[in-house]
């Protein structure tokens, strides 16, 4: 299966640890392989084993205490 890897906008981070909260909610979704969050720029990458479904990252991301979009 193809790795796939889709990108969002989330606000409300601020720091390192906004970034760790995220990490550790969205790596619990089955299939996502690599995460890249940053703080600085918003920006949330997920890496799957195929298609990510959105609304399980926007989940993850809201039980983070943050918002996200698809970029």
């Amino acid at each position: 299966m193809a790795t796939t890897t889709t990108e969002y906008r989330v606000t409300g981070m601020t720091c390192g640890h906004c970034e760790g909260a995220i990490r550790s909610e969205v790596s619990q979704i089955p299939g996502v392989t690599n995460i890249e969050v940053s703080a600085q720029t918003g920006h949330l990458a997920v890496t799957s084993e195929g298609q990510i479904d959105d609304s399980a990252v926007f989940e993850a991301v809201d039980e983070a205490g943050y918002q996200a979009a698809r970029s």
